[in-house]
C-alpha cells in the first residue's frame, strides 16, 4: 500500500446555516466530508499525525481536519456530520470562553429544537460585548461527549485568544509574561476539565514570533499549528510550523481541486509559490 508523503491540514471555524465569514454551510460541509470518506481518505488523529512527521507511515490519502476556537456550531452541526461518515477532527478551544452546563441538542437528533448558531460577527458580539460566550461556544460537557463519540479531540488555542503581538500598550517583557500566563492557565483548565493537556497548540489569528515559540516550548507544546496556507506538511517537516489552509463554503469539488493543487508534488511548488507571491507571503516547501 502506498504511504503519504505529505498530509494536508484543513482549517475550519464555523459550520452553520448562518452565512458569513469563515463559515461553511452544513450542506457544503456534508458534501466535503462525504467526499473524503467515500473516496478513501483517512482523517488522522494528532497522535497519528505526529507519527507521520516523525517518519511513521500513514495511508497515502491522509488528512487532518481542524477547527479553531470551539464554537457551539461545531457541536450542533459538524459533530453529527463527522459521526455519520466515520470521520475524525480536531478542535482547538479557547478555554476561557467555554462554560459548564448540559450538552445541548445537535442536528443528529431528529426533531430536536436546535440552539441558535450566529454568524462570526454575532459570535464576537456575544463574547466581547454581551459577555454571553456560553450562547455561542461549546460547553465542556459537549466537548467530552464529542471526544467520547470519536468525532473530535480537543487541544489548546490559549485561554484568552489575545493577540499579544498586537498589544502595543505593552513592552516585550510584558507581552512575554502575558503569553506565559495565558498558556499556563489554558493547560490548567484543560487538565481540570479533560484530565490532560497535549503537546499541541494552535496560534490565535496565526500570530507568533520567536518569543512565542520559546514560551510555547517551555510549556510543553511541541506541535504548533499556524494559519499559513502555502506549504506542504511532509515527513520530517517542521513540527513547530504546521501549514493549514482555510476551507471555503463550497461543495466537495472545490476541496478536491484545492488539495490537488497544493499537495501534488508536480503542482504544489508552482501553486504555493504563485499564491504566496500574490499575497506577499513566504512559500513553504
Amino acid at each position: 500500500m502506498r504511504k503519504a508523503r505529505s498530509v494536508p491540514v484543513l482549517m475550519h471555524h464555523h459550520v452553520s446555516p448562518s452565512p458569513g465569514m469563515i463559515t461553511v454551510s452544513p450542506a457544503n460541509f456534508e458534501s466535503q466530508i462525504a467526499w473524503l470518506a467515500d473516496t478513501g481518505w483517512t482523517s488522522l488523529t494528532l497522535d497519528q499525525y505526529a507519527g507521520f512527521l516523525a517518519g511513521k507511515p500513514v495511508p497515502r490519502k491522509s488528512i487532518v481536519i481542524t477547527f479553531d476556537d470551539g464554537y457551539l456550531d461545531n457541536w450542533v452541526y459538524a459533530h453529527p456530520i463527522l459521526q455519520a461518515h466515520g470521520m475524525h477532527a480536531v478542535v482547538f478551544v479557547v478555554t476561557g470562553w467555554m462554560g459548564q452546563g448540559p450538552a445541548r441538542p445537535h442536528a443528529g437528533h431528529p426533531g430536536a429544537l436546535l440552539p441558535a448558531t450566529p454568524d462570526h460577527r454575532g459570535c464576537e458580539d456575544a463574547i466581547f460585548r454581551q459577555g454571553q460566550a456560553d450562547q455561542v461556544m461549546m460547553r465542556w460537557d459537549e466537548a467530552r461527549a464529542a471526544i467520547a463519540a470519536g468525532t473530535f479531540e480537543v487541544h489548546c488555542h490559549t485561554h484568552s485568544h489575545t493577540r499579544w503581538l498586537q498589544r502595543q500598550d505593552l513592552d516585550r517583557s510584558q507581552r512575554r509574561s502575558g503569553l506565559d500566563a495565558d498558556l499556563a492557565k489554558a493547560r490548567q483548565v484543560l487538565q481540570q476539565e479533560l484530565g490532560s493537556a497535549s503537546d499541541t497548540l494552535c496560534w490565535p489569528y496565526g500570530d507568533f514570533d520567536a518569543d512565542h515559540v520559546e514560551i510555547a516550548r517551555a510549556h510543553g507544546f511541541h506541535y504548533l499549528h499556524t494559519t499559513h496556507p502555502f506549504g506542504r506538511n511532509r515527513i520530517g517537516g517542521d513540527a513547530g510550523h504546521i501549514y493549514r489552509f482555510a476551507v471555503r463554503d463550497r461543495p466537495a469539488g472545490w476541496l478536491r481541486r484545492r488539495i490537488a493543487c497544493s499537495y501534488l508534488p508536480a503542482l504544489a511548488p508552482l501553486f504555493n509559490g504563485f499564491k504566496a507571491r500574490r499575497k506577499g507571503l513566504p512559500a513553504g516547501p
